[in-house]
């Protein structure tokens, strides 16, 4: 018996889950309670360079030091993580992206063997869209999308109260339909790929497809290839720079033209825009609604809203995958809420 379970059996304490979002830079968890409340937090960086497993035992130990920070009538009573094509079917991560861990991880088994608690395993914009929609925007509402914008962009999908998982576990990847034919080419090996529009390197990308004599006379212009970012776009839209205004506009049309058809087949009460990218709502955010209705079917105009989450991005992962673990443990099926 290890020495979560030895905490696990005491009695007289408050139980708490670990929440771990696990991203390809910075690995960020925390301890959350029954109300969803954030009791303690940290991050560590997702190093590529060590195996999985002694990753894996110093997430244990960090976790560990959390517990102790927050001191005694605690209890642990279960891990949940979410990651980039975490498989909740299998508990599996089915793709380590940008890390040299195996294609099929069976990370359920792995933080099992070092807890000996309970342990579920979700994608990150699952466990995003069950944040939302027990903490967040989402609460109340039986059918709704998550949108995380970042480095891609990934969706989680609830529909009368259930979340979409599919045959196998892989159901929602919006930034893998085909946005633009014969667009730009995608890391999964298609082209035309939504997340290669609508994300923060799909901008990037629009800028540096410009034509360079308007370039040039962008403030963009003056910036290194390698050092510009969706927040530098931003931050130009901000000053009226009108490369960076164009390119917002540009990454709304696709993105509104994909939501809409989305509400074509899902019928959605509500859209949540959450990531980094997000944050741009000026920019992104009004001209997206004003494409996507735009592009709505007739039939459902006036039916859907779309906003920014009100959750700070650490919150909605960690939060999300929480959630995850409390079902669990209340016995409610995992694709049933």
């Amino acid at each position: 018996m290890n020495a979560w379970q030895v905490v696990s059996q005491m009695d007289n304490c408050m139980d708490i889950v670990a929440g771990i979002d696990l991203g390809g830079t910075d690995t960020k968890f925390g301890l959350v309670n029954k109300k969803g409340e954030l009791l303690a937090y940290h991050s560590i960086p997702t190093d590529p360079n060590i195996g999985y497993q002694p990753f894996f035992e110093l997430l244990g130990r960090e976790i560990e030091q959390l517990m102790l920070s927050i001191g005694d009538g605690y209890r642990l009573a279960g891990v949940s993580v979410g990651a980039p094509s975490g498989n909740q079917k299998n508990g599996t991560i089915d793709s380590a992206s940008n890390l040299k861990w195996p294609e099929k991880l069976p990370i359920s088994d792995i933080l099992n063997s070092i807890f000996g608690l309970p342990v579920t395993v979700s994608n990150d914009a699952n466990a995003a869209v069950l944040g939302e929609m027990y903490y967040g925007l989402g609460r109340g509402i039986k059918d709704l999308i998550c949108i995380t914008l970042g480095t891609g962009l990934g969706c989680g999908i609830i529909s009368d109260g259930r979340l979409i998982t599919g045959a196998n576990g892989h159901a929602g990847e919006l930034g893998h339909v085909i946005a633009v034919e014969n667009g730009r080419q995608c890391t999964c090996g298609r082209k035309g790929c939504l997340e290669t529009y609508v994300s923060a390197t799909g901008m990037v990308r629009s800028v540096l497809e410009t034509e360079p004599e308007i370039l040039q006379r962008s403030l963009l212009g003056n910036l290194n290839r390698n050092s510009l970012t969706s927040k530098k776009i931003t931050s130009a839209a901000m000053e009226g720079d009108e490369l960076a205004l164009e390119v917002f506009d540009k990454t709304a049309k696709i993105f509104g033209k994909t939501l809409a058809n989305s509400v074509a087949l899902l019928n959605p009460r509500l859209i949540i825009l959450t990531g980094g990218l997000a944050k741009a709502e000026k920019f992104l955010l009004d001209p997206t609604i004003h494409y996507t209705n735009h592009y709505l079917l007739e039939v459902h105009k006036g039916s859907v809203e779309i906003k920014t989450s009100e959750m700070n991005n650490k919150k909605t992962a960690i939060l999300g995958a929480a959630a995850f673990m409390w079902l669990r443990l209340e016995g409610i099926g995992q694709t049933t809420f």
